[in-house]
């Protein structure tokens, strides 16, 4: 028999290894790293290298959670290594930990300050936590170091939009696409922030190339239809919100806009249908969560149940849908109105409605509830079948006779006037305009006109003090009762898209509205009229930005020749 020497086995370097590691670490081979991490870590469970560049391997490969216990532990036995506190920080933010690391962000930074991935991450987190000037303050800092740092570049321009800078963020955007012309984000963020300047066509070309390059980014997709409804393009956006639905079909935002476009294309039933995920888009709270009771959106007839009709978004929907307590009342159901305080006195007359009480005030019983926006798509209504019973909406007699007086004192044609509606709309900046565009009109003899807006702005006080043919009674309306009587006893109103419009409109009385190039869904793409109110002309924009164009038709409308 032969004798077999004994067989000696190396010792095991776990320098040696750690250094062939990282090596390959640094190569991307990140699987065969990996291991001889893990062999390490077997050898000596408490080596700092192998815990915390094993935890970075995870979180590289997603596995966020394994990164963290790693980490963690390497950051128990040295808890003052810049690079592992950084990682560790970005493992955090991963986990939507942004407050803890900010913490460990901060320690990173005193170690050793102006580090510039460290300032990175800790934008990053403060963008998290909607503490967007101080994240724009380290991308900043980073910037100042590196000028041409791609991540610093791409979310201070993202900052920027978000702080309402989007002219500023757009230059950031292009010198990133300068250098990367298919960085799919910069396209995307770009194409938002171009959305924001409102130059929608712009827009649209940089959301199809991002599209090119990923074609499932859905938010490309939603906002490229958000750009072909700025375009009046609402077909095209239809096509683009379905693209967005097919990759993920609970998308509210693509739901919700789609069905804006349905609606202004005048397919009511799908639109209204599709208009039911609002309650689930980006910033809305879901108001129906406060109400007892079951929701009713026409599954159903009501019979003689009682149905509490619920206000939800702005005073002008309110009216818009208020008409269908009156058909609800006809089929036999008790109707109860719960709307904005400033529409109690207002609704309190509506055809139908057993009892209007203001938000906030004690509920009766009811058996169902339904959101006011929702009512078109209970009853099923399309087209030919809005309900056009108008008036439906009335002044009564004490605020008639206490507004007379000064109305009829007025000499000519009276001309009441809104040009502005809430500054905090989001569409504010296309729908109101500047009084001192209105001055063409008052340059006409045989007016007078009366201004009705509440909320007058700096800029346009000047201009009704200059025109002793402008009566303002704004600050003297208290409610929208008060508003009613003026417009009532008013020759005509003429507004921008406001509530105002709507109240006219369900007033019964003649009203010219004046609508950006991109109107609301309610007033339709063309045509003088819409089907909500047939009374009231459309006074619409050829061109995006064109009122001049809009106030020199509504003067010539007027038919009152120039002083």
């Amino acid at each position: 028999m032969r004798n077999c020497a004994a067989v000696q086995s190396r010792p095991f370097n776990i320098a040696q290894t750690l250094q062939e590691a990282l090596s390959l670490h640094q190569q991307g081979r990140l699987r065969e790293a990996e291991k001889l991490y893990a062999r390490t870590l077997k050898a000596a469970p408490n080596n700092f290298d192998a815990l915390h560049l094993l935890g970075l391997i995870k979180a590289q490969a997603g596995q966020m959670g394994e990164a963290y216990r790693l980490m963690s532990a390497a950051l128990k036995i040295n808890p003052n290594a810049p690079d592992a506190l950084v990682n560790f920080a970005n493992v955090l933010h991963a986990l939507k930990r942004d407050p803890e690391a900010l913490e460990w962000l901060d320690k990173a930074l005193a170690l050793r300050p102006g580090d510039q991935e460290a300032l990175l991450y800790r934008g990053n987190a403060l963008s998290s936590l909607d503490r967007t000037e101080e994240a724009l303050s380290c991308f900043n800092s980073v910037l100042a170091c590196n000028a041409g740092h791609a991540d610093a570049l791409l979310n201070r321009g993202i900052a920027l939009a978000r702080l309402g800078r989007p002219a500023e963020a757009i230059v950031d955007f292009d010198v990133l696409l300068a250098r990367s012309p298919g960085h799919v984000e910069v396209l995307y963020n770009r194409g938002t922030a171009l959305l924001d300047v409102e130059r929608p066509d712009q827009a649209l070309a940089s959301f199809d190339a991002a599209l090119v390059i990923a074609p499932h980014h859905v938010d490309a997709w939603t906002n490229r239809g958000r750009a072909l409804q700025a375009l009046n393009r609402h077909s095209e956006a239809v096509a683009s919100f379905e693209k967005t639905i097919a990759i993920d079909k609970n998308h509210a935002d693509a739901h919700s806009n789609m069905a804006l476009s349905l609606l202004t294309l005048g397919q009511l039933p799908r639109g209204f249908a599709e208009y039911e995920w609002r309650w689930k888009r980006t910033g809305m709270s879901d108001a129906r969560r406060g109400y007892r009771g079951r929701l009713w959106l026409g599954e159903f007839p009501l019979g003689h149940r009682t149905i509490l009709l619920v206000a939800e978004q702005g005073l002008g929907d309110s009216m818009q849908f208020v008409r269908y307590a009156a058909p609800l009342a006809r089929a036999g159901a008790t109707v109860l109105l719960e709307v904005q305080p400033e529409l109690k006195a207002l609704f309190a007359t509506v055809d139908g409605v057993a009892s209007c009480l203001a938000r906030g005030e004690a509920l009766p019983a009811y058996d169902v509830y339904c959101p006011l926006g929702s009512l078109p798509l209970a009853l099923k209504t399309e087209s030919t079948t809005i309900p056009a019973e108008i008036p439906y909406l009335r002044a009564d007699d004490a605020h008639i006779a206490k507004w007379r007086p000064a109305i009829e004192a007025l000499p000519g044609k009276r001309v009441a006037l809104a040009w502005a509606g809430h500054a905090r709309h989001p569409n504010d900046r296309n729908r109101s305009i500047a009084l001192k565009l209105l001055e063409p009109l008052f340059a006409l003899d045989g007016i007078s006109f009366i201004s009705i807006q509440r909320d007058v702005r700096s800029d346009d006080s000047a201009v009704l003090a200059r025109h002793r043919n402008v009566t303002d009674v704004g600050d003297k309306l208290a409610d929208l009762a008060d508003t009613a009587a003026v417009t009532t006893l008013a020759d005509l109103t003429i507004a921008v898209d406001t509530s105002v419009v709507h109240l006219a409109g369900a007033l019964g009385r003649e009203a010219w509205v004046l609508l950006p190039f991109s109107p609301d869904w309610r007033w339709t793409l063309t045509g003088e009229h819409s089907p909500w109110y047939p009374q009231i002309r459309l006074f619409r924009q050829s061109r995006p930005g064109d009122w001049p164009g809009v106030i020199a038709a509504v003067h010539d409308a007027l038919g009152v020749a120039p002083k």
